[in-house]
């Protein structure tokens, strides 16, 4: 079977198909963290599921390019500068080295290119003098350059790609300087922005005098740059197919002129929000949750990553404490079937069992079914300690097995909790109750125990020594 996924463009389920003739290579953009502040869960669920994805299109053979942009300047970064007194490039340094560390605590691979939208004025101010050549883009009396919706559409082109837009019910012609703009309004929007006082120090020049690029010419620019001017697929939250995505096309597919048949991106594809404890997160309803607030909790990033990818990306989420802890007993439970396959199969190697493969690719091959997918793994679980206990799996068969796992986890980029991964303390008393044991001081041992317990830790004696796992 052939990969299908959905495309926001078409509205369908569709065969994936690469640009490149041999079909392997893969151009792939997501757009990336605007560095104002620490992102919150809700985009890393958007940053999870572009990591599957791309590590999906690898299992399946495809040689991917992974570009994700760092957005460093925008109307809410200038404003944070001027209130902090400091410089643009100190204040977004702490917050994208801050964002990466999140990204890798929640294993995501790192994009082969991360641009900054700062690096790319030459590329920016050429897309807007292309347009401005094409009669698209205009400059106003406040010296910005805007986007004109009206002669985009009369140009033949198609402003609502991603969205069905009603324009006579909008408001058509409308000037927009903010970067972000209401729903509603299908609006001319700005290019480049005309320096104000407010600015402080964030500006550079350009034909139309010095100023800022608006925040949806960035992507396009830094896109097409690292990617080419058409590229396979773009990502990103739904909350940006619109104006964000749709500018994107618009700028696009206006400067650049495609022949007939060739668009800017191919296959586009959005995650659905994300609701914490069933409600739309907020600073003020006490749900809103940075990375580093789960984890002050005691979660960790292996946790959290695993409980954003129980869910369909399509599928509107509820994150819950509930389901948090439902995600630690559910890789524990992972945890202990895969360190028995480790520890049966020693240092042989063997191909993969195709029966676990078979089933999950059927069902990631369906649009990124991870339900289904899981449906496959916990099925394996159960089959695998079932022989296990019953003695029925060589040392061959087991390696057969954690080869299969091992496969599938290229895709969910999980990784392993192994014994050395507990904290020193729990290590120490790990050794304590062990030295109680062998001098057959049993009631000690039992104390030491209860005090692994406490901490959140079980310990199964084996033939080849005592196993910590998580309870």
């Amino acid at each position: 079977m052939a990969l299908q996924l959905f495309n926001t463009l078409t509205r369908t389920v569709e065969k994936f198909v690469p640009l490149d003739p041999l079909g392997r290579q893969v151009g792939m953009y997501c757009c990336g963290p605007t560095v104002h502040d620490y992102a919150h869960i809700g985009n890393f669920r958007t940053f999870v599921f572009t990591d599957v994805v791309r590590r999906y299109l690898e299992f399946r053979g495809f040689a991917v390019k992974h570009v994700m942009n760092i957005t460093d300047v925008e109307d809410k970064i200038i404003k944070r500068v001027q209130q902090r007194q400091t410089t643009l490039r100190e204040f977004t340094g702490k917050y994208e080295a801050e964002f990466l560390a999140d990204f890798d605590a929640l294993q995501c691979q790192r994009p082969h290119v991360l641009p900054r939208a700062t690096e790319h004025l030459p590329e920016i101010i050429s897309l807007i003098e292309k347009l401005v050549t094409r009669g698209i883009a205009y400059q106003a009396p406040d010296g910005s350059v805007y986007f004109s919706i009206e002669k985009y559409r009369g140009c033949g082109c198609h402003y609502g790609q991603l969205v069905n837009l009603n324009f006579d019910a909008m408001r058509v012609g409308e000037r927009v300087a903010s970067d972000e703009y209401e729903k509603e309004a299908v609006a001319d929007f700005a290019l480049w922005k005309q320096r104000v006082p407010e600015d402080g120090e964030v500006f550079w020049p350009s034909p139309w005098g010095e100023g800022r690029p608006g925040w949806h010419i960035e992507c396009s620019a830094m896109s097409t740059k690292h990617l080419g001017e058409s590229f396979d697929l773009h990502l990103g939250g739904e909350d940006l197919m619109f104006p964000h995505h749709e500018d994107e096309i618009a700028q696009s597919e206006g400067a650049l002129a495609y022949p007939p048949g060739q668009r800017f991106v191919k296959h586009w594809m959005h995650g659905s929000h994300l609701l914490v404890e069933g409600k739309k997160m907020s600073k003020s309803l006490g749900n809103y949750f940075t990375l580093r607030d789960l984890l002050a909790k005691g979660f960790t990033g292996r946790e959290i990553r695993y409980l954003l990818l129980t869910a369909h990306y399509r599928a509107q989420f509820n994150f819950t404490m509930d389901g948090l802890a439902g995600a630690r007993a559910a890789l524990a439970r992972l945890d202990e079937c895969v360190g028995k396959l480790r520890e049966l199969a020693g240092g042989t190697t063997a191909p993969p069992d195709q029966g676990l493969l078979v089933q999950f690719t059927k069902a990631m091959d369906e649009d990124l079914n991870v339900s289904a997918a899981w449906g496959a793994v916990f099925e394996w679980v159960t089959e695998v300690n079932r022989k296990l206990a019953a003695n029925e799996l060589a040392q061959p068969q087991a390696a057969a097995a954690l080869a299969a796992w091992n496969r599938v986890d290229e895709t969910f980029g999980l990784g392993s909790t192994q014994q050395d991964a507990a904290p020193a303390e729990v290590l120490a008393l790990v050794e304590e109750r062990q030295a109680a044991r062998t001098a057959k001081d049993f009631k000690r041992s039992d104390v030491v125990r209860d005090q692994l317990k406490a901490l959140g830790w079980a310990v199964e004696d084996t033939a080849k020594g005592p196993r910590v796992k998580r309870i």
